[in-house]
C-alpha cells in the first residue's frame, strides 16, 4: 500500500502562484509514476501533470491547459513530489489529488490517491 498527503492549496488572486505538496510513504519502491489530478464541481477529474523516473532522467507530461504555467518535480530522497503553479486563472480553481501508479504486468495499473486539497483562484 501507498499513502500519500498533500499539502500547500489555498485561496489566491489571479496571477498567483501555490505550491502544492506531496509526500509517500509505505511501498513506496513499487511507485512507477506520480501525478497530480484535478476535479472542479461538476466536471471530470482530468489529468494536470506526471513525472516517471527513468534511470536518472525525469520525464514530465502536463495537461495543454497547464503548460508553461505549471511545473511537476520531485525529491526521491523526500519521497515528495511537487505541483509549482504560477500565473493561476480562475479555471484552475479545483481540488487538485495526488496520484500514485504502479504498473502491472498483464492488469491495469494499481492507482492511490490522496484526500486532495482545494485550490481556489479568484478573479
Amino acid at each position: 500500500q501507498v499513502q500519500l498527503l498533500e499539502s500547500g492549496g489555498g485561496l489566491v488572486q489571479a496571477g498567483g502562484s501555490l505550491r502544492l505538496s506531496c509526500a509517500a510513504s509505505g511501498s513506496i519502491f513499487s511507485i512507477n509514476a506520480m501525478g497530480w489530478y484535478r476535479q472542479a464541481p461538476g466536471k471530470q477529474r482530468e489529468l494536470v501533470a506526471s513525472i516517471t523516473s527513468g534511470g536518472s532522467t525525469n520525464y514530465a507530461n502536463y495537461a495543454d491547459s497547464v503548460k508553461g504555467r505549471f511545473t511537476i518535480s520531485r525529491d526521491n530522497a523526500k519521497n515528495t513530489v511537487y505541483l509549482q503553479m504560477n500565473s493561476l486563472k480562475p479555471e484552475d480553481t479545483a481540488v487538485y489529488y495526488c496520484n500514485a501508479r504502479r504498473f502491472r504486468t498483464m492488469s491495469p495499473p494499481a492507482d492511490y490517491w490522496g484526500q486532495g486539497t482545494q485550490v481556489t483562484v479568484s478573479s
